[in-house]
């Protein structure tokens, strides 16, 4: 019985530490259970502490931004349309100007340089740069007988302007001189156009006098708005010219104006001769194309003809030249009829064989000149044009 008693003592005893014991395991399950299911919770989260981690070791990179490129120059449009390499975009600056750049290639001179116009003021040129502009500087303007030179392939060239009364007190008489043959015989040629023909030492050392003078050099189409008071033209000038584009002239002295750099018209009697310039400084214009011969009266087709057909001859005279601005009358012969048929064709001025210097207000078609003959010297040349 006692025996009994104490073996269930123990059983109960047993049975209760088996309990504890199974409670005990049933905790800790209970919390490794839940520090699992925190850990589970927080699982997705502990990427971002290690990136938030390194982001604060290592300092994020902000992207640079494409910057927005800036507008092309109307200079820089029209060279970005060119293939040439040798193109230069022209600007034109100063007051009241506001005309588009131009392409001119370099080394070539310059074509169709604008001539501005504003009431109550004459234009008076372009210069290299404002200061030469404001000061009118002579040596410092570029026309038509200079050659383009760029920087980078862009240059500016500035406008100059004077009054009305500035340009009228200037009072410019523009010479016009006029040459026909050459020859290397300092005595001269012996026959009925003996004094048709210069030394070409006489020629070289006039063009020398030129050269080294500054003498500026108008283009015919400043000659035109000189004439009608739109452009100054300095009392320092002088336009050079040749008739008949002789060989005399081809062979002697068109070597020495392109050496010189000394722009000269050669007037082209076209039926006789159709080769191109021959150098970069002499400009073809025209001496008619067949009507530097006489008419039924003995005096030149110019003043026996009807003004259409002088007009079809021009025409034909320009489709050759590519060019029409100005005629040089043959033999000097003009009359109303050869400036109607000058009008029709599209010519704007006429050369005459007259004595005499071009001023604001001369008649277009009856430009006078200063013939040069043999035996004439550099100090007869400064007599005449200074």
């Amino acid at each position: 019985m006692n025996t009994t008693r104490a073996e269930h003592r123990r059983r109960a005893i047993r049975r209760t530490r088996r309990r504890r014991t199974l409670s005990a395991v049933i905790a800790v399950a209970l919390v490794g259970a839940g520090v699992a299911a925190i850990a589970l919770t927080r699982a997705p989260e502990a990427p971002l502490v290690a990136d938030d981690t390194a982001a604060s070791a290592t300092p994020l990179v902000t992207p640079t931004p494409t910057p927005t490129p800036r507008p092309l120059t109307p200079a820089q449009s029209l060279l970005a349309g060119s293939t040439d390499p040798n193109a230069c975009a022209v600007s034109f600056a100063g007051d009241g100007i506001a005309l588009d750049p131009q392409l001119e290639p370099q080394g070539a001179r310059y074509q169709n340089l604008p001539i501005p116009h504003a009431d109550g003021r004459v234009f008076a040129g372009w210069y290299d740069t404002a200061t030469a502009a404001s000061a009118m500087t002579q040596t410092a303007r570029l026309n038509g007988a200079d050659l383009v030179a760029c920087t980078d392939r862009q240059r500016t060239l500035h406008a100059g302007w004077t009054t009305p009364e500035a340009n009228a007190a200037e009072a410019a008489g523009i010479p016009i001189l006029m040459y026909h043959q050459f020859t290397r015989n300092p005595n001269g040629e012996d026959n009925w156009l003996r004094l048709n023909y210069t030394y070409i030492g006489d020629f070289d050392a006039q063009m020398a006098h030129i050269q080294q003078s500054d003498f500026y050099l108008p283009t015919w189409d400043e000659m035109s708005a000189f004439i009608d008071g739109r452009l100054f033209l300095p009392k320092h000038s002088v336009v050079i010219t040749d008739d008949d584009a002789d060989s005399t002239w081809l062979e002697m002295a068109a070597p020495i104006v392109g050496d010189r750099k000394l722009l000269t018209t050669s007037f082209v009697i076209t039926s006789a001769r159709t080769e191109g310039t021959p150098n970069p400084f002499v400009l073809q214009r025209s001496h008619t194309h067949d009507m530097h011969r006489a008419g039924a009266n003995g005096k030149g087709r110019m003043v026996n003809d009807d003004a259409d057909t002088i007009a079809a001859d021009l025409e034909r005279s320009a489709q050759i030249l590519g060019a029409k601005e100005v005629v040089a009358y043959p033999f000097g012969h003009y009359n109303d009829t050869t400036k109607e048929g000058l009008r029709r064709a599209g010519f704007e001025l006429g050369r005459t064989i007259e004595h005499g210097y071009v001023r604001i207000g001369t008649d277009k078609l009856a430009l006078p000149v200063i013939r040069m003959n043999y035996g004439m010297t550099v100090d007869d040349l400064k007599k005449e044009i200074g």
